[in-house]
């Protein structure tokens, strides 16, 4: 059964859909600017986006790194882009108590990568009726996930979406297994992929994550051809002046020609045998 975002389906053949925005809320402007771009593409492509953007970033490499506005400023941030674009929201919720106050202004809420395994916040966000999108843990093989399509089922939330971004590779480095998309989708649950944080590479700016940027688009095409239900891409207007994730942002400006392509690859997957 496909999964419901705000007036979007997600999943069992429903259009590809895109979850797109900055790594962290630098500013309201900006946000609201990178938003409105969003919209245009939106429009021009006739895609389905919802927006992403993080209201704090907890899991840093250093202390001392950017971390974003906080709850209550960055939810204002959000609600000005849901009413300026009409596009649903999201954004990474990191303790149970964020659930709830998230839940009122976005449709979606994020549990990281890192997180994937805790189960109270799993719970917390499921309690809210949002739908949860949960990303696969470097860590954990594609399989593992059935346990957290299970953990929000028991409490009675089957609005679920799985994100694949990518796994630990010895030190500083992800690789991606295609295969993590058929055997999440073995879920009931729409898989989405992540190409922009499965090009990371962790600590490896010393006190930055750094990234190989050029394979975001090798990636998201192969997985759209592997049948993921929706991408995911963090992007930025100037990705090298981020204050979060830069190296691996997708250039606001190059998205459109990526979007065509995956959306060309998508339609071949659905013509009829000759």
């Amino acid at each position: 059964m496909p999964v419901t975002v705000g007036s979007y389906a997600v999943g069992s053949g429903s259009p590809l859909l895109w979850i797109m925005g900055p790594c962290v809320i630098e500013s309201h402007d900006l946000t609201l600017q990178i938003a409105e771009r969003l919209k245009q593409y939106a429009d021009e492509l006739n895609v389905p986006i919802v927006f992403k953007a993080s209201f704090d970033k907890a899991n840093r490499t250093s202390g001392k790194s950017f971390r974003g506005p906080g709850i209550h400023e960055g939810l204002k941030t959000l609600e000005a882009v849901k009413k300026a674009t009409g596009f649903p929201v999201t954004t990474d919720i990191h303790e149970c108590h964020q659930a709830a106050i998230a839940a009122d202004v976005c449709e979606v809420l994020q549990v990281p990568a890192f997180l994937a395994r805790q189960t109270d916040l799993i719970e917390a966000c499921g309690q809210t009726g949002r739908v949860v999108n949960v990303k696969k843990g470097q860590f954990m093989a594609p399989w593992d996930m059935k346990n957290v399509v299970a953990k929000l089922a028991e409490i009675g939330n089957r609005r679920v979406l799985l994100t694949e971004r990518g796994s630990t590779f010895g030190y500083g480095m992800l690789v991606n297994d295609m295969r993590a998309i058929p055997w999440m989708q073995e879920t009931g649950a729409p898989a989405i992929f992540d190409a922009t944080h499965s090009v990371q590479k962790p600590g490896a700016l010393g006190d930055r994550t750094g990234g190989i940027r050029e394979m975001i688009p090798y990636l998201a095409r192969a997985a759209v051809a592997a049948g993921c239900d929706g991408v995911f891409l963090e992007t930025h207007p100037r990705p090298d002046e981020a204050k979060s994730d830069g190296p691996n942002a997708m250039p606001i400006d190059q998205l459109p020609d990526l979007i065509r392509v995956c959306l060309r690859i998508r339609d071949a997957l659905t013509l009829p045998p000759q």
